[in-house]
């Protein structure tokens, strides 16, 4: 439920009602706006008290909270969640790239991909310390040494550093060295590790789940938000169909859908998207058309090298040129990189 407070009510009277919505076993959430409080009630059943919550004088009007997900609701707050990552603000006009190869493999290839995607313009770097694989005996990667080497390359570059966190044992370390944690799309509904993260105070990419729809991905930024982690930015990676042709199905749907029901931002990651380097740069630019904040790109300066997923890395010069054909797109729908 969200109750809507006079613009004249005192932070006395605030307290006091927070106080109430405590008592009756609730959690409350304020959001203030440019020109409005809201409190969010979440807990079950709270439409049972709206008499109660609209007999204090200070509340304008409450209003139940038709979706699933409360919190990260467009219900809940109208204006878009902008944050800021290291100097770099998400999820407003600005679009955010984030790019660098699958996994840390050596430094030499680590410090060559960041300096380059650096040089194209990208505004964070990324790459894999800790591996999700299909197989157990497909390289799982390098653990904390990559984790140093990911922060020798921030050092190096001054690029943000996004990297995954696959486990509620992982969350300590990866936290330490990284900017912004990473949930894959295999923990997309991994409960405990959605909890765990949503204690940090890192901002947290979640993926969709590549068999998850539009509610259960929001039900899991759920977990995060109400945790009390509001740095949340999701990432369509495509999902699994009957399609063979490409490794995934990417869901340019979900982008106008998403930004329909949450105030989140949402990115997209065509490189898992199709997982075809020759399809990745049109669904990147499709993306930018369709209206998300941003995009991840896999890069790798010699893709035949990577650990993992060079099928997928492109080269430095086809990102560069990547990078000035997504300008032109944002351009042409009103946004800036």
């Amino acid at each position: 439920m969200i109750l809507t407070i006079k613009s004249d009510a005192k932070k006395k009277d605030i307290d006091a009602l927070t106080e109430k919505i405590k008592d009756l076993g609730f959690t409350p959430h304020i959001s203030k706006g440019a020109v409005k409080v809201i409190i969010g009630v979440i807990g079950e059943n709270e439409h049972k008290y709206k008499d109660v919550f609209e007999s204090y004088d200070i509340v304008e009007s409450a209003t139940p909270i038709v979706k699933p997900y409360k919190l990260v609701s467009r219900e809940f707050k109208k204006e878009n969640t902008v944050f800021d990552v290291g100097g770099v603000k998400v999820g407003g006009n600005k679009l955010i790239v984030i790019a660098g190869p699958c996994s840390v493999d050596t430094k030499e290839n680590l410090f060559t991909c960041a300096r380059a995607v650096k040089s194209a313009g990208a505004h964070f770097f990324r790459g894999g310390a800790f591996k999700p694989r299909s197989s157990p005996y497909s390289f799982q990667g390098h653990g904390e040494s990559a984790l140093k080497n990911l922060a020798e390359a921030r050092k190096i570059t001054g690029l943000p550093i996004v990297t995954e966190v696959m486990d509620t044992r992982q969350v300590e370390i990866v936290e330490r060295y990284a900017d912004i944690l990473q949930v894959g799309a295999r923990n997309c509904q991994n409960f405990e590790l959605l909890k765990e993260v949503g204690q940090t105070r890192k901002p947290v990419m979640l993926k969709r789940g590549m068999a998850n729809t539009v509610e259960e991905w929001l039900m899991a930024a759920e977990y995060i938000y109400s945790g009390g982690n509001h740095q949340i930015i999701l990432c369509e990676r495509g999902v699994r169909t009957f399609e063979n042709s490409t490794r995934f199905t990417m869901d340019l749907n979900a982008i106008p859908v998403v930004k329909h029901y949450t105030h989140l931002p949402i990115i997209v990651d065509p490189s898992h998207g199709v997982g075809v380097r020759d399809f990745i740069a049109p669904m990147a630019l499709a993306g930018v058309a369709a209206g998300a904040d941003g995009v991840m790109i896999e890069v790798h300066p010699k893709p035949t090298e990577a650990l993992s997923d060079g099928m997928q890395a492109l080269l430095p010069v086809m990102f560069d040129k990547l990078m000035q054909d997504i300008g032109r797109v944002a351009a042409a729908v009103g946004r800036t990189i």
